[in-house]
């Protein structure tokens, strides 16, 4: 089977070069789409010579929705048939792929989510594992129908038949519980594997949990 890692990179000249380096070694396809960095990203990766490696510019800041949804478009358009969405800063583990994906290709599920609190423990900032990631499954639970032990984790798989299925619309960060709402709505076979997260900064504001919600919300309005 063909693998695609789809890595939205946004200022992140201090780590891409590497997080592609090291995804490379796992998978047959790695699409690194540059979201319209304002810093060395564009130019670090205009010097990548690789046929195992595709490089997309987007011409204005779209988001990291927009972003995982062009490399998905240009996975499916190139024959991939599982697709991984793995963060340029450096928080996931490139091994950590072969667990992701292994449930589609030996179990037949349709998409696969990490999951920082299961069997391996992350080490999570107090705020956001005490404060944010309860609301956010809470929120997931009662507006969502969606019961998974971590609510907002952007490391999955999924067949491409489920790309196609899932069209990502929230450009923004409202992208995670969107594709888990999806998922659950289709009724899809879902599984979640322990995934190890390595935090270098505090992560995600409370604010930034509102602005989430605005935008989940927003969009179920206009559907």
């Amino acid at each position: 089977m063909k693998i695609a890692c789809v890595i939205p990179a946004y200022n992140e000249e201090k780590n891409i070069a590497k997080i592609i380096e090291q995804v490379k070694k796992i998978v047959d396809l790695v699409v690194v789409v540059n979201d319209h960095s304002s810093d060395k990203t564009k130019e670090i990766l205009d010097n990548i010579n690789d046929l195992k490696i595709a490089v997309l510019h987007h011409p204005i800041n779209l988001g990291q929705g927009a972003a995982l949804q062009t490399g998905n478009d240009y996975s499916i358009k190139y024959g991939c048939d599982i697709i991984v969405h793995f963060d340029a800063d450096g928080q996931f583990l490139a091994e950590d792929i072969k667990k992701i994906i292994s449930p589609i290709i030996e179990e037949n599920y349709d998409i696969v989510f990490g999951s920082r609190f299961m069997e391996i423990k992350s080490e999570i900032p107090k705020f956001k594992k005490n404060i944010i990631m309860p609301i956010a499954k809470i929120f997931n639970r009662l507006f969502f129908n969606i019961k998974t032990s971590d609510p907002q984790n952007g490391f999955r798989a999924m067949k491409n038949s489920v790309a196609e299925k899932i069209k990502i619309e929230n450009d923004r960060m409202a992208h995670c519980t969107e594709i888990l709402a999806k998922a659950f709505k289709y009724r899809l076979k879902i599984k979640e594997v322990p995934v190890k997260v390595l935090y270098t900064e505090f992560g995600q504001k409370f604010s930034g949990g509102f602005k989430i919600i605005k935008d989940l919300f927003l969009k179920k309005i206009s559907n």
